[in-house]
């Protein structure tokens, strides 16, 4: 493990890794498959961030990081992962910026096809899916060149930041919210906006697992509350965005708006299956415009839960079905 100082100062990607508590065995399963691309060490820069673990993952790491010039561990006390996140980017000199969770991990054939696309055709975006399963089909296709906006305005955005590798140049001064749960739907698409040249893999790239303990499955009621009170915090911030933009942006970010209204009344059913409570987000929703759900041709998903929650019948055969 070095200082940033000791890493070329011209790394073609830097992968920014967060870790809290993760088990040691994950965290060296995603440092491991980031060692096994096909990058030399002076294209790569790993950037380990953990955010004031009980205890530090050095204790297991060390002899798998210790003589990796391309690796810089950072430990900060617990500030929440936007700011483990903010931290990576100011340590970042790569011309491309990879996000990775700790407990998750790249896989190796498809996430080449993704590096192809970045090394051949200069791209500002490259979005590719996720996967459980640790040996997925590997399509050698992707979609564009196309705009971030034109993307947005036709396609149902996925907004987990590990979805992506994003060249550095386009972030200007755009940053995480420090203390906001789901952080990435507000970061993701302001970026994507950003993109000139947006490219779509048709690569399940990234192995995502859904642990029992993680926040978003946390069981504790004070947190669901917080969830659900800056998806409102982020829709409102996300709508005043776009208010201030061109047309062909802020109809493009206005769907982003409109699906994330969806998710919120979906997420107030499923996590409180409480009518009042309900009808309290909806007046939220309301207040700001966006209640009733606009009629538009997002997806099938969208227009059916539109017709019911639009309705006072349909918000109680949701209230019954959600579960």
């Amino acid at each position: 493990m070095q200082t940033s100082q000791n890493i070329s100062q011209n790394p073609l990607i830097s992968f920014i890794i967060t870790d809290y508590n993760i088990p040691g065995k994950m965290l060296e399963e995603c440092l491991q498959s980031i060692f096994s691309l096909s990058l030399s060490p002076s294209e790569i820069e790993v950037i380990l961030v953990d955010d004031g673990s009980d205890i530090s993952p050095l204790t297991t790491m060390e002899a798998l990081i210790a003589h990796r010039n391309e690796v810089v561990y950072i430990r900060q006390k617990n500030q929440g992962l936007s700011v483990a996140r903010n931290i990576g980017l100011k340590m970042a000199n790569g011309k491309y910026i990879q996000f990775v969770d700790g407990d998750d991990y790249l896989l190796r054939a498809p996430y080449e096809h993704c590096l192809d696309i970045v090394r051949y055709h200069n791209p500002d975006i490259v979005l590719f899916d996720e996967t459980s399963k640790p040996q997925p089909e590997i399509p050698f296709a992707f979609e564009g060149p196309l705009t971030g906006t034109a993307y947005l305005h036709n396609h149902n955005m996925k907004a987990a930041t590990w979805g992506y590798i994003f060249k550095k140049d386009i972030l200007g001064k755009l940053r995480f919210t420090p203390n906001l749960l789901h952080e990435d739907e507000e970061f993701t698409p302001q970026l994507i906006l950003r993109a000139e040249k947006l490219y779509k893999a048709e690569a399940k790239a990234y192995f995502y697992r859904m642990r029992k303990d993680s926040l978003t499955n946390t069981p504790d009621p004070t947190m669901k509350e917080k969830r659900l009170n800056d998806t409102m915090q982020i829709i409102a911030h996300l709508q005043e965005l776009s208010e201030r933009l061109p047309s062909s942006e802020r109809i493009a970010l206005e769907r982003r708006v409109h699906q994330l209204s969806m998710d919120l009344l979906y997420n107030t059913i499923k996590e409180t299956h409480s009518a009042t409570q309900l009808e309290h987000t909806i007046a939220n929703l309301r207040g700001r415009d966006l209640f009733p759900l606009p009629d538009k041709k997002y997806s099938k998903k969208y227009n059916t839960f539109r017709k019911m929650v639009n309705s006072r019948l349909g918000r109680r055969i949701l209230l019954i079905g959600i579960r």
